[in-house]
């Protein structure tokens, strides 16, 4: 009997937990941004972490070899062309978020540089993500429609007040009148 290499196996596991993991981000995603990062510093990196957490989206540093794998028979499978170099995916649920993330954080960093990725099945070129990333995120346009639902609902109800009010002061005078008399 040979002796197993143990530490080969769970390597394999360990690598097709991250496809599989990578696999759920590329079709569970609203948009997914992939960029260069190559010159950014440990800080530089968790600055961009702490940004995408605030928005409601995630970064994911993966090797290439491993996300071209995970992207195998995806509707977005064309981003394999866009995996070479020093890549990070930055994701979202919402299909803004992750963009906004994204240009913000290119404007302050040089070496950031955003290549493409994909909103749903739709690849994006660098200026498809910037044409997302300037689209209302999903609690902008929710809260605009509740602004839009509550502006008529304030109305009605300062104008349903108002006649009660008036009614208060009518009947107010009456009682006056009969008390004085």
């Amino acid at each position: 009997m040979r002796p197993h290499n143990w530490s080969k196996i769970v390597d394999r596991a360990k690598k097709e937990q991250v496809v599989e993991e990578l696999g759920q981000i590329f079709e569970g995603s609203g948009v997914v941004v992939i960029s260069h990062y190559a010159g950014l510093t440990v800080a530089d990196m968790q600055d961009l972490r702490a940004r995408a957490r605030a928005a409601n989206a995630s970064v994911r540093v993966a090797k290439n070899r491993l996300a071209k794998i995970a992207l195998q028979g995806k509707p977005c499978e064309s981003m394999t062309e866009l995996l070479s170099g020093m890549t990070v995916l930055a994701y979202s649920e919402d299909p803004v978020a992750a963009a906004k993330v994204s240009e913000e954080f290119a404007k302050e960093y040089e070496s950031f540089e955003i290549l493409g990725g994909a909103m749903g099945e739709k690849p994006l070129d660098r200026a498809g993500v910037a044409a997302v990333s300037k689209m209302p995120s999903r609690e902008e346009l929710i809260s605009s429609i509740v602004g839009c639902l509550d502006a008529p609902a304030a109305n009605m109800a300062s104008a349903l007040a108002a006649p009660a009010s008036n009614v208060a002061g009518i009947l107010s005078s009456v009682e006056e009148r009969a008390n004085a008399a």
